[in-house]
């Protein structure tokens, strides 16, 4: 047996043990004193030169740009600092009633982590993201089913246009975004929720809180 027989032998051949490498996109970001989730609905005013230039340009392009919440810093002016974890956008509607202003709805897609992150000469930044994986669909355990209600109730109040079908509230990762968003609680609470890549600590923590208050059971 020669050593490249062996190597493929003990080794393996490369195929199999082979690490994908993560899915990357160079886009432009939005940084916002809110979280996007994924699925979520987000309305825009638009009406910097900078962010309605992204706008023309994604919709014409029909390319998402990046939500993330402001670190560092306000949402006009100096460019602020974004956490780095993020959710992508797409422009769902616009309208603009009056010269100069966007007004404008995004559902979220994919979250990602900023690689790399630069700030072009008009202001606005743009940056190499990883898109991170998402768990397949999982049931919602039975200690958690009390939040299903819950959301419920949360969709009929907001309507279709805030909380757009398909529902799937037996969903983990599903329920656990829509009830995260929903929450009345401070931006950087929304921020850790959005970060954790399990739907069930997601879900405990949303179900211990809402618990404390006396909403679910």
């Amino acid at each position: 047996m020669g050593l490249g027989d062996w190597l493929k032998r003990h080794l393996g051949d490369g195929s199999a043990t082979e690490t994908a490498l993560p899915e990357t996109l160079d886009i432009p970001l939005f940084p916002l004193g809110t979280v996007l989730f994924p699925g979520g609905v987000l309305g825009l005013k638009i009406f910097e030169a900078r962010y309605l230039d992204m706008a023309a340009a994604c919709l014409r392009e029909d390319v998402p740009f990046g939500v993330c919440l402001i670190a560092e810093g306000k949402d006009t002016g100096t460019p602020a600092v974004p956490h780095p974890v993020g959710t992508l956008a797409r422009l769902t509607r616009c309208d603009m009633e009056q010269p100069g202003i966007l007004l404008a709805s995004a559902q979220g897609g994919r979250r990602f982590r900023i690689v790399e992150r630069r700030i072009e000469a008009n202001g606005l930044q743009r940056a190499r993201v990883e898109l991170l994986a998402e768990p397949p669909p999982a049931a919602v355990p039975e200690a958690l089913a009390g939040l299903a209600p819950l959301a419920r109730r949360i969709a009929a109040d907001l309507g279709e246009e805030k909380m757009p079908p398909p529902h799937d509230f037996a969903d983990a990762l599903w329920l656990g975004y829509r009830l995260a968003e929903a929450m009345p609680v401070q931006p950087l609470a929304k921020q850790k929720l959005l970060e954790l890549d399990d739907p069930l600590s997601r879900l405990e923590i949303l179900h211990t809180y809402l618990a404390q208050r006396g909403l679910v059971q």
